[in-house]
């Protein structure tokens, strides 16, 4: 019943987002709001002429429409096969990410010294403009091809997705590594157990309510860091490619760019939905599983 409910609260989330978006199209001035003198104007409310704000049924008629006339797939056809193609890069950014956080996490609560010397630089790390970072990591995978190595350039998106990725899992892990109890941790030791068997039997089962949580949050941002990746250094064949060529025709056709938006939006809840399904045969562990 929580399930049901939940889902409940979701689809009346989406109706009452839909129902204000044509609400404000009604009623909101077609030009916005616009505050100050003539070269220094300031838009504080959004424009609703039908350039800007589309009907929601148009957006929908326009998922069914060929994507670029003729005899083209429809939209909803030409997202569906994008968002797969970032979904696959996504992934291996996820598992790069999820593999970086999760030795990063280890290091730093076996040695409180790479904690102090590490937990900064990785909190700073994020602090990085990934629209800025991304064409740096191409231009490494370039200088490796032209070196005789092998770097395709979707590997650097899954790279640049991996970036996002593994914060959530390093801190997520840190702090569920660190939560048994101190009785837990000495009746480890009345046993003679070593770092590794306690930290297979004791902590890594009592971090997985941490864990969780974590992955689902690094998901979604992987999902995130591969569309900004593919936007920023031109990868063709994914759904942030897409988005940047049909808003370019926004003006003739404004309808079109919402359909690789609604994509990237369900992309990102597949991705953290894929690891809730992962997550249930740990459900032995999740007592205590703390929200995303």
């Amino acid at each position: 019943m929580r399930r049901w409910r939940a889902a409940g609260w979701g689809a009346v989330g989406i109706l009452v987002l839909a129902a204000a978006w044509e609400l404000y199209k009604l009623l909101g001035p077609a030009q916005g709001l616009v505050v100050g003198a003539e070269g220094s104007e300031l838009l504080l409310l959004p424009r609703t002429h039908d350039r800007a704000m589309p009907h929601l049924w148009e957006m929908g008629a326009r998922l069914l429409a060929p994507t670029s006339g003729g005899d083209t797939p429809p939209l909803i056809v030409t997202v569906a096969g994008a968002a797969v193609t970032t979904l696959g890069t996504a992934a291996v950014g996820w598992l790069l990410g999820v593999l970086v956080g999760g030795l990063l996490a280890m290091l730093m609560q076996r040695s409180r010294l790479a904690e102090l010397g590490l937990l900064p630089w990785i909190v700073v790390s994020q602090t990085v403009p990934l629209i800025a970072f991304a064409p740096v990591v191409n231009s490494i995978g370039t200088q490796l091809e032209r070196g005789g190595g092998v770097w395709p350039q979707w590997f650097s998106v899954a790279v640049i997705a991996s970036y996002l990725a593994f914060f959530p899992v390093a801190i997520g892990l840190l702090q569920g590594l660190r939560s048994p109890d101190a009785i837990h941790r000495d009746l480890m030791r009345s046993y003679a157990a070593g770092y590794w068997q306690t930290l297979i039997r004791l902590r890594l089962p009592a971090a997985v309510p941490h864990l969780l949580p974590a992955l689902r949050l690094a998901a979604a941002n992987a999902v995130l860091g591969a569309v900004v990746a593919e936007v920023s250094i031109g990868l063709r064949g994914g759904i942030g490619r897409m988005l940047i060529q049909l808003a370019g025709q926004a003006s003739s056709d404004p309808a079109a760019p919402w359909g690789p938006t609604f994509g990237a939006i369900a992309l990102g809840l597949v991705a953290a939905g894929s690891v809730a399904l992962m997550a249930l045969g740990l459900r032995n562990y999740r007592r205590g599983e703390e929200t995303a």
